[in-house]
């Protein structure tokens, strides 16, 4: 069967994160978003684990479900609306390895993920050896990542780990300020029991199949939820048994993982180089032809995975990229309402609109991937229809996040809704509005040139 997974969340336990990420919300939210299974997040931190052994029960095939008890009923929950379905749950958690290896400190988050509680808690004896693993969901431990590779397989031969958000900056196996140029470098011997790896918010598939170096790997998205309301921000797409082994299989054996669900990479908030607080936000070229330097502070810039990719590339034509998947560009339908309302995402216009939408269209993935034009129209409106359908085109308008900073996508000109209405975008109609561009991919220039380019800019001493 197709289901839609996302494995990579957080807790309640975890800093800066939402007090309602407890299971009764994950399993309605995930309902809410179209997602059939979760990852628990976190699943290390002692006090989650006994919260999640408490109030989840395995389904027979090595996953859980939120045991009937602890289900919100639609009396129960803020907008009095559940949808159908079953949330099955795997048990996760990421690592924040920070050690030093090669002369450099490295800063490394890992996914971990776990057939079993069991398997869990012999990781966590491991671990509290170590570090301290109860003062935070996401522990970060002074432990190299190929080691805690491999204390996870000892615990137990079916569990896996995926390296997160590898681009980005700060905290990842081929981030510019702490990672590695290569996956060998930093798994050493234990490398080929990496088999999958998460490509973040920053950057999509096309981009790292410019990197022949990754076409071995199953390339994942998960959401890294820090709210209910953030799930599937990015997603997984499998076409498998629901089972734990059937979704172990599809990533290690490229059996029945279908694709992913991204953003537009520009939207996530490492993508372009530059300097948040100096209002500096550039293209990779633009870096390199002022010598990463700020103009403001005349500090380096902060490079974005957009340039991190383009540096390690070795592919401008990825038509020849072998074994890619589909992968469908999305963004947030709160966002899209926020847009035509003309207000934030966190309004109570905005949040009506969308439990609206979900009521009478249905699942959040569902009515922006695969809901019917016209039935978008008939319960949503002309504008709402045109807007998902220029999203499902690649039609956007773009701002590129940078150092910190979400980017963000819009399907209209700024000011182009004003004193229109929904009869505007009715075939025939002469005031009928312009669409924006197609999105023509991240990388819009030679690699070859940008890596040429790289090595004939200054050095700044």
């Amino acid at each position: 069967m197709k289901f839609i997974a996302d494995f990579h969340i957080h807790s309640h336990y975890s800093l800066a994160t939402s007090k309602k990420l407890i299971p009764e919300y994950l399993d309605y939210w995930a309902k809410l978003k179209g997602i059939q299974v979760m990852g628990t997040g976190d699943c290390v931190h002692p006090g989650w684990l006994r919260e999640l052994k408490e109030k989840l029960a395995t389904d027979g095939n090595g996953l859980y479900q939120l045991k009937k008890e602890y289900q919100l009923s639609p009396a129960n929950t803020p907008d009095c609306i559940t949808m159908p379905g079953t949330v099955h749950f795997l048990p996760t958690t990421e690592i924040s390895n920070i050690y030093k290896k090669n002369g450099k400190v490295r800063k490394v988050h890992n996914l971990c993920v776990f057939p079993d509680f069991a398997s869990v808690e012999k990781f966590q004896v491991r671990l509290e050896k170590i570090g301290n693993i109860r003062s935070d969901g996401r522990p970060i431990l002074g432990l190299d990542s190929r080691d805690l590779l491999e204390i996870l397989l000892e615990s137990s031969s079916n569990a896996f780990l995926i390296p997160a958000h590898i681009w980005t900056p700060w905290f990842s196996v081929l981030g510019s300020k702490s990672g590695f140029d290569t996956i060998e470098e930093c798994y050493g011997d234990l490398t080929p029991h990496i088999f999958a790896l998460e490509t973040g918010l920053s950057s999509d598939p096309a981009m790292n199949w410019t990197c022949s170096f990754l076409d071995t790997f199953r390339l994942v998205s998960n959401s890294d939820a820090h709210s209910p309301e953030k799930l599937g921000r990015e997603a997984n797409i499998f076409d498998t048994e629901l089972s734990y082994q059937a979704i172990y299989d599809a990533l290690k054996y490229n059996r029945g993982f279908l694709g992913t669900i991204e953003f537009f990479p520009q939207e996530g908030k490492y993508h372009y180089d530059g300097h948040r607080n100096c209002n500096i936000c550039w293209d990779p070229l633009e870096t390199i032809k002022h010598a990463d330097l700020c103009p403001v502070c005349l500090k380096p810039v902060t490079k974005g995975v957009l340039y991190r990719v383009a540096e390690l590339a070795d592919r401008n034509d990825i038509t020849t990229a072998p074994c890619k998947k589909d992968f469908y560009s999305i963004t947030s339908l709160p966002d899209i309402i926020a847009e035509l309302e003309n207000k934030k995402t966190t309004t109570k216009r905005v949040r009506e609109k969308y439990f609206e939408v979900l009521k009478n269209i249905g699942p959040d993935f569902h009515t922006l991937l695969f809901a019917q034009e016209s039935q978008i129209r008939e319960s949503g409106g002309e504008l709402l229809a045109e807007s998902i359908m220029r999203m499902r085109r690649g039609q956007i308008y773009i701002e590129e996040g940078f150092d910190g900073e979400f980017g963000r996508i819009t399907m209209f000109k700024k000011g182009e809704l004003s004193g229109i209405s929904s009869h505007s975008l009715v075939a025939g109609q002469d005031n009928a509005l312009t669409a924006p561009p197609s999105f023509k991919g991240s990388i819009r220039f030679d690699i070859d040139q940008f890596q040429a380019q790289c090595r004939l800019k200054p050095t700044i001493t």
